[in-house]
């Protein structure tokens, strides 16, 4: 079954009871049990909803994994997936992710006993002379979140299966429609589903797909110890939104092509970040493992105040965090999401006062265009 039929329809089965074509929104926090010991297979909703099952066996399905499990936020599924590690176990991480991970990392998880090395991924030499006789873990991010960069998912399987370590790889800027890391040799996939795969700007929420067994049995346990679930009206949601993923994700990637095209042919932007232009140092890597470059830009236009003006005069672009979404977004990483990175770290990865990242929606793009132009011009 092909991608796009799959997301439509794997979990998505017209109820049994009415034959209602939406799979319905079980609104409950508990179950009616026949008598003791004897239930439905339902029996409290932080354990089982039958509503977020549906949606984790699509998401599973959408990743090509064995099960998927939904949590609250992008970072409680990446909190879950850290809590699978044990006090003095070593984690490798992306030295370019997410500001919030690295957060959770350095000032939550260290003080169980975690400890952490982050490295440029772009080099396998720099994983492997990172390694110790406790890694238990190497964590990506692929295009990592905001300078674009790209990971070599094959090469890190291979040192991860070498050393018997679990590969983590964050999802979410290329969706499962353009890039599916389980296929690739990652153990676990991670997703902010707050973005792409809700894609409305409309909730909040996480997702953990695993391709093992094993890995399936204790993110089932630890997602009904821990209790960091998400209720059934975002897991609805998402199931609305996986229908028109693939359609959403196309839009997204050609807008964005044609405006990294265009911007890198601005006389005010210093530098364009974007995986999909030739220009781009991982351009090769990123379509030897990627179908398609999502809608992620970032753009270097040289100082605080350019960014300033520029995001000011945007009219379409609305300025806030997250992305993702049927609009276009455009934020400024070191005041918005980056901003518990410490500032030598942001400055050795590029992620300066001038740096401001795009998210392309889905609206005409010659709109798109004509709102940067008016801005930039300013």
């Amino acid at each position: 079954m092909k991608f796009s039929t799959a997301a439509i329809h794997v979990g998505q089965e017209p109820d049994e009871l009415t034959g209602a074509v939406t799979v319905p929104l079980y609104q409950t926090s508990t179950y009616a049990q026949e008598e003791i010991g004897k239930h439905k297979g339902w029996e409290y909703a932080r354990t089982q909803n039958p509503t977020r099952s549906r949606w984790e066996t699509c998401l599973a399905e959408m990743e090509g994994g064995l099960a998927a499990f939904a949590f609250g936020s992008g970072s409680a599924a990446v909190d879950a997936v850290m809590r699978l590690l044990n006090a003095g176990d070593h984690v490798i991480m992306a030295e370019d992710m997410y500001g919030g991970t690295y957060r959770l990392a350095s000032k939550v998880l260290t003080r169980f006993g975690l400890t952490f090395s982050y490295v440029d991924m772009r080099n396998l030499d720099n994983i492997r002379a990172a390694v110790q006789p406790n890694t238990k873990m190497i964590y990506t991010e692929t295009p990592t979140n905001p300078m674009m960069t790209i990971t070599d998912l094959r090469g890190v399987a291979a040192i991860s299966q070498e050393i018997g370590a679990v590969m983590v790889v964050d999802n979410t800027f290329a969706s499962p429609y353009f890039q599916r890391p389980l296929q690739l040799g990652a153990d676990i996939v991670v997703h902010s589903a707050t973005k792409y795969l809700g894609g409305h700007s409309d909730l909040v929420h996480g997702i953990v797909a695993t391709r093992h067994q094993h890995l399936a049995d204790d993110l089932t346990f630890l997602q009904n110890a821990v209790g960091a679930v998400p209720g059934p009206l975002e897991c609805w949601l998402c199931l609305r939104s996986a229908k028109t993923l693939h359609v959403r994700m196309d839009r997204h990637a050609a807008n964005a092509q044609r405006i990294a095209e265009w911007l890198e042919q601005h006389p005010s932007v210093n530098a364009v970040h974007y995986p999909g232009l030739p220009s781009h140092p991982q351009h090769d890597l990123a379509k030897s493992q990627m179908s398609g470059f999502s809608g992620m830009i970032s753009v270097e236009l040289g100082s605080l105040a350019k960014a300033v003006q520029v995001t000011k005069n945007l009219k379409l672009f609305c300025l806030a965090e997250s992305l993702g979404g049927v609009e276009s977004l455009v934020c400024h990483p070191v005041s918005m999401t980056h901003g518990s990175v410490p500032v030598e770290q942001r400055e050795k990865l590029g992620i300066t006062e001038g740096l401001i990242r795009l998210s392309v929606g889905i609206e005409d793009v010659e709109d798109l265009i004509e709102d940067l132009a008016n801005a930039l011009m300013h």
